[in-house]
Formats: C-alpha cells, structure tokens, sequence
C-alpha cells in the first residue's frame, strides 16, 4: 500500500557537519523518538493532494469547463494514492450551493472530465473543488479549491470593489514576543474580501516611543525588528490614505519564553537556524531542533541556548523543494517554537512547449511538441495536459495556480495564496525574500505535536474509496431489524451484469464497496431470507457532499479587461446562435406522409433464441400464491421437475442428469439468484431443451430456464412501480468524460460555412510523454486573429510536477 512509504534522510544526517560547538546532532534516542511518532501519524493518518487543470480561469453560461485531475500522496507526491474515486464539485459562492458534482475514476493517479454550464446555471462567482472520501476525515481546507467566473451573454465588465476595511495581522517569528529579545516580526493585510492590501503604519510603546514603522513590500506582506522591553505595552496603528489613523491589536509581550529567528536567504546551499531563551534560573537550557517536509523527517539536531543564543548552520542540499516545518523543543521536549521555511533547488520537471512554426493562419493546421526533462535534462516520461487558448478573449490570470505550485507550496498552506507561481517564478529577483514572508504570515501544520508526541491520533470516520459505495438500511415492517439479514443484489446496464450478495448489520444497514461501473447501473435489491422478505424494505443513503464555506466575493475572482471580455461575449453568443439554428434546423418536420405496411415485431434483445420449448406468462394472481420462482415454475410445465422449495429446490428437465443452467434477462447466473428474485417482478419463465439449449453450448447441455423480469424489458416503466421485499433503482457512477471536439479543416475536408472563434482552441488531457520525454499533438486553429496561448502541466511517476507556456501568432 502506498501509506506505508516511510523514509529518515539518514544520508543528510550523516552529512551535516558540525559548525558551533554548542550545537550538534542529536543522539540516536531522540531521532528515533521523533521519526517513529512521526511516521505513525502519517502511517494512520497518510495525506492525499488533488489538483485540477482547467482549459481557462472564466466561462460564459452554455460553455463547457474541462478539467484533468492529479492525485497524488502527500509527502511525495507520487502517483499512486490509495483512492481510486475523486470527487469534484461545482460551489455557487452566493449561497455555497452544490450546483454540480462529477465522480471521476482515477487511473494511476490521473483522470478528466467536464462540466457542462447550462443556461439556466445562474452566472456568478463559482468554487470548484476536488477531494477524495479520505480526505473527508480533515478540514475543507485539505481539497483543492480554485475560483472561477460564469459570464452571462450581456455582461459588464464592473470593475472589482472591495470595502474599505483593514485586517491587519502580526507574526512573531518564531511565534512569540519575548521582552528584551531582538525579534523580527512579519505582517499581513488584507481588505473586506480577503485579498492584498497595501498598509504602511507604526508600532508605539506605552511610553509613547514610536519602536518600529512599517510598510508593506507584496501582497501586504511585509517585516520589520526591533527589540521590545521588559514591562512596556506596545500598539500598532495604520495610516489609512485620508490621512486617519487606525489602533490595530499588537501580539502580547511575555517576560519569559523561546524564540528563533531563520535565514534562509544569505546562502543557497545552507539554513542558518538562531535560538534565544529567556527562562528565569536557567543558563543554559538544552533544546532539539525538528525539521520535517511533508510529516518526513529531515534532521533532528540538539544544542544548549546560552545567554548569547545557539546558532546552527544546516546544510539544506539534501532537503526535498518545498516547504520545511522548523519546531523548537525544550528541555522537557515540548515544542515552542516553530517556523516555516520554503526550500527551492529548483528541481521542478523542465516543460518545453514549442509551435512547429513561428506563426500560422486562420484554420491553418498547428503541430506542437511538448518536451519533458528533469533538472538535469534528462527525459522524463511524464503524464501532461495541454490547454490552448485564444489570446483576443481569454487572459491567463497573473502568476495562476499550477501543479508545481501548488503541490509544493499551496497545499501545504492554509487560505488564499495569491499569485502563487510568482514565488516559483526563476525571472522575479525579489520572490524569494516575498516567499519568507509568506512563510512567516502563514505558518500551518496538517497535524498538532501534541497528538502526534502523545499518540492521540485523531480516528478516521471515512475510509478510502478504490471504487463507488452503496450504502443504505433495511427495515422490516417499517422497524429497525433486530438481526443481521443477507441481502441478494443484482446490477446491471448494457456492458455489465452481476449478482452478489451483502450482509445487514444487526440494526439493518449495509455497506457495499467498490463498485466500478460508468454513468448508471440498475439495481434490484432483496432479501435472501427464506420467509418474510414481503416486509422489507429498503433506503439507499444519498451522496452527500461536504458543506462548504459560503464565501460572498463582492468581485469578480477574474480579471480582464473590458474589450477582451466584450470579444468573449460576443463570440459566446454567436456560437450558441449557431447551435440553436443546427438543432432547429435537424428537427424540421416534413410533411406528414402514410406508409402502408405490416408492422414487425421488435426481437427481444434478452433472447439468444428464435422460440422456446415451452413458455410460462406469469400473472398477478400467480405470483400472489409463491414466494420462490421455482416453487411455481413445479407442475406448470410438461418435463420439468422441481424439488424441495425455495434456495433448496433442486431443478431437472427431462431426460438430463444434471441441473439446467439459468438465465436471467439474457445473462447466464447462478441459481441462487434466481430463488433470491422476488416472483412479482417476473414476466415470464422460457424452457428450452435438447437442439433448443445448443446456442449455449455446453453450458445448455442439461437444457435451459431463462426468467425474463418486466424490468428486464427495455419497453417495461418501471419507476411507479413497487413490489414488495424489492428495491430497483438507477445508481450513478464513474462519470463518462467527453472528447473535445476540434473542426478539420483539412484541404480533404468538407468546407465549414459557420464562422468558429472557440475561445479553447484545443484540449488535451491525457497526453504522455514516452522515453525521449516527448509528446507530440496536431489540431486546427480557430478563425480568430491575435494570437495563443499554450499551457501545459506535468506530473512524473516520481512525484517531480512541472509546467510550461508557450503562444504563437496568428495573422
């Protein structure tokens, strides 16, 4: 099972040299210590990630959203998570409304889909969401989550408007203020709705000093030191551009405690870790110092803080990318301190995406080759989606989520990140120190030492899913059951056809798991009990999706500009003019007409044969006498012979040894099945014997029952109908994804009169590049002018995402 990938970096502790005599390694005992209790958390606890591609950031009411889905486990981030079924959802933000949900199966770690946005969908503000059953068992915050727009035809481009209203934050680093300690603290604003604010302001003391001013650098994030004194308050204020002046809480100043302060920017290939103390009677007091990425341990390294500190310099070669937890333990082993830090090597997979011309033409056929390489330029097979998009109305969001930064930075944050592939973005000199400060502002761990130092593991109240569940209660008499009973389940739809069996628990509700099937199935649902299976009754439990967060955005989660948004529109409309005009033109009536001839009678599909030997219509009044096929099928029909009842009855035909075999509705089943069906849901019973039973083979040797049920008959309603003791019903499945469809406008294609200006020019979900790291696609361009974009996300077999861009002109 993938959850049982555990690791300690024994190379990286043997490699880090000693560099300050109060600091050394720790002893075996401790490393150990922390290891294993790490390590059975995550083995109880293991994390997936889910991310989605989506062909572009808004849509317009009728358009379609197509996704590909990543999921991965948490640590590595390989492609083999143990859920097999990811679910994803549409979230109307006005009113956290489910507006749609696709089950989609997950195939070595990959799958694709699409939501189709009708026209009565209500244009807004939308949250699309994956998550897996497992990660039910943690917070909302564990899913993916990514906002997007739905334009109605008409409009506006209103500019986004957010209230007034500051909510300003500070961060100890470390965690704490501590008196008479030199202490760097980060800060964060954000408006009304949750988004970047710039700030600039002051921090005062009681004394009325002014001991730090402050101004925000990214994002409204920012830092500034100073060192605050042993009895003085301290009060941050905000200047506000009227030229008011706003009082903001300031963290409270404790006389005693632990901080540490990280520099993780002088030198790339080392972390430079400072401990101060100030514990009353203690002049040196022993501490550990704990990294771990992704719950996997690192280092564990211990030293002495003195009345000058404790300075550890760690190599950081051997660290994963990503982030790195930092948590200080005192002498009595309890953490307190921690910090964040973002480790980049740089070890991201190399996407190149190149056009096989420099520029093209309208409907001019494109070729573009995707390669994938590893840091070093090796190639990489790796498993990539490609979106292609029409520059004149989509704009690609500024430093847009992808798979690189999100499963190395976004997931293991918690809230809003914006702009996050800016802090991976090798062409931007200031993002690395902008990174340390969202380090320190959104400091977040998936899990509480205090649970993880004292066993207390959280229990799991949701299980994994390698397929679709059905789950429900069985009442007899409108009564909870009192003991368990055996439930007989038959399913079914045009490529499957299966009996099995299930088990009530004592108060009468089952589990059936893993079921794989697409779209929907039938099923027929009993008792296996040989009496009283007229007073079941049965209740499927519905799929309830998480509950999620009513987030009311008083702006567009977008932004574009007014006249690329007006070509959007516009060319939206247009399409969906077209379609309008194609499907009112196909159903056109013609003028009536009378055929004159003799009416052929369907062929019963369930039938392999012509006729049967001998046919039985079963009747209601038939039915009402028996409570097993079998023991009315005794005595009607010449040379069939049954004995003993219901699941013991024993069948021949006349002139055989052995048992017939069964059909039901066409397929060949088990006899128990059979004896399990309820005898109001039967039409008719068909026996056939001697040349009759040789379309079956060897199998018909002993000659043939075929049970044909009214619900077996494509022609047969039954959605009013109720029989006592039986469920039957349509359950959902996998969803079936759609094929994009791209025009040909190939020289041996028919011309294409209607005007085409899709805003996704191509969508390519499932694309793997082979051993020389290469893929290769081919599509036609649309009528539109301007230019292209290319985006492409990657995901290696090793758990190394990527992505790359790529655009070409269009004249």
């Amino acid at each position: 099972m993938p959850w049982k990938k555990t690791f300690i970096n024994s190379a990286l502790l043997a490699a880090i040299t000693l560099l300050i005599t109060a600091f050394q390694w720790s002893e075996e005992d401790f490393t150990q210590f922390i290891s294993n209790k790490l390590n059975k958390y995550r083995g109880a606890r293991p994390v997936e990630k889910a991310y989605l591609h989506l062909d572009k950031p808004y849509y317009v009411t009728g358009d379609t959203l197509w996704f590909k889905a990543y999921l991965t486990e948490g640590s590595l981030h390989l492609a083999d998570s143990a859920s097999n079924l990811l679910y994803v959802d549409l979230i109307e933000q006005r009113s956290g409304r489910n507006a749609a949900l696709k089950r989609v199966q997950m195939t070595g770690g990959v799958g694709h889909g699409e939501f189709v946005l009708a026209d009565s969908l209500a244009p807004g503000a939308y949250t699309i969401r994956a998550y897996t059953n497992w990660m039910r068992n943690s917070s909302e915050d564990f899913f993916f989550q990514k906002n997007v727009y739905v334009f109605d035809y008409e409009e506006s481009n209103t500019p986004n408007t957010a209230g007034s209203k500051i909510d300003l934050q500070f961060f100890p680093e470390g965690g704490q203020l501590v008196a008479d300690i030199n202490t760097r603290v980060a800060f964060k604003a954000v408006n009304e709705a949750g988004l970047a604010q710039d700030v600039t302001g002051f921090v005062l003391a009681q004394s009325g000093d002014t001991v730090a001013s402050f101004k925000s650098e990214h994002l409204g994030m920012g830092r500034f030191q100073f060192a605050p004194k042993t009895g003085e308050s301290y009060q941050a204020f905000v200047k506000e551009s009227n030229g008011k002046v706003t009082p903001v809480a300031f963290p409270k100043l404790h006389d005693t405690g632990f901080t540490m302060l990280v520099d993780n920017l002088s030198n790339p290939f080392k972390m430079r870790v400072i401990a101060y103390a100030k514990i009353p009677g203690k002049a040196e007091i022993p501490v550990h110092v704990v990294g771990h990425a992704r719950g996997i341990v690192a280092f564990v390294a211990k030293g002495k803080v003195t009345n000058r500190g404790l300075m550890m310099q760690l190599p950081t070669t051997e660290f994963p990318d990503g982030i790195t937890h930092l948590t200080l333990f005192d002498d009595a082993g309890k953490p307190v301190c921690e910090r964040l830090v973002f480790v980049d090597h740089s070890r991201s997979l190399r996407v190149n995406v190149k056009p096989s011309k420099a520029e093209y033409k309208p409907r001019e056929k494109v070729d573009v080759e995707v390669t994938v390489t590893d840091s070093a330029g090796k190639p990489v097979e790796a498993n990539i989606s490609l979106a292609v998009t029409d520059v004149g109305q989509i704009l690609q969001q500024p430093f847009d989520q992808n798979i690189a930064s999100y499963l190395l930075l976004s997931s293991d944050l918690k809230g809003l990140i914006e702009q996050p592939a800016y802090y991976l973005d090798p062409t931007k000199p200031q993002r690395k120190i902008h990174l340390d400060y969202l380090m320190m502002t959104h400091g977040w761990t998936r899990f509480k030492w205090e649970d993880v130092l004292s066993d207390s593991i959280p229990p799991t109240k949701r299980y994994v899913e390698q397929g679709i569940t059905l789950e429900g209660d069985t009442k007899r008499n409108n009564k909870k059951l009192t003991e368990k009973t055996v439930l007989s389940l038959f399913v079914s739809n045009d490529s499957l056809s299966n009996f099995m069996t299930a088990e009530t628990d004592e108060n009468g509700h089952f589990t059936i798991y893993n079921l794989a099937f697409s779209d929907s199935l039938q099923l027929r649902l009993q008792g296996m009990n040989k009496k009283g299976n007229q007073n079941l009754s049965f209740t499927l439990n519905p799929f309830d999706p998480p509950r999620a967060s009513v987030v009311k955005i008083p702006f567009k989660p977008v932004t574009v500009d007014a006249q690329r948004l007006a070509d959007f529109l516009k060319n939206a409309a247009r399409d969906q003019e077209i379609s309008t005009k194609i499907r009112e033109n196909r159903e056109r009536l013609l003028r009536e007409v009378t055929i004159k001839a003799k009416k052929e009678v369907p062929r019963d599909s369930r039938k392999l044969y012509s006729s049967a030997d001998a046919t039985l219509k079963v009747t209601p009044q038939m039915s009402s006498g028996y409570t097993s096929i079998l023991d009315m099928l005794q005595g009607r029909v010449a040379g069939v012979s049954v004995m003993g009842s219901g699941m013991n009855a024993v069948v021949s035909i006349r002139g055989n040894r052995g048992e017939p075999l069964f059909v039901l509705d066409g397929m060949p089943v088990d006899k128990q099945l059979i004896t399990s069906l309820s005898v109001y849901d039967v039409e008719s019973i068909d026996v056939l014997k001697g040349a009759s039973a040789a379309i079956y083979g060897s199998r018909g040797g002993n000659g043939v029952i075929s049970v044909l049920t009214r619900r077996g008959n494509e022609n047969y309603d039954y959605s009013q109908d109720i029989v006592p003791g039986v469920l039957v019903t349509k359950i959902a499945g996998f969803h079936t994804p759609r094929e994009f469809y791209t025009p040909q406008y190939g020289p041996a294609s028919p011309p294409a009169p209607n005007p085409d200006y899709r805003s996704t020019v191509f969508w390519a979900p499932m694309l793997k590049t082979g051993s020389d790291g290469k893929a290769r696609v081919s599509y036609y361009h649309s009528d539109a002018v301007g230019a292209a974009d290319i985006h492409v996300e990657a995901l290696s077999p090793s758990g190394l995402p990527g992505f790359g861009k790529s655009a070409y002109p269009v004249r």
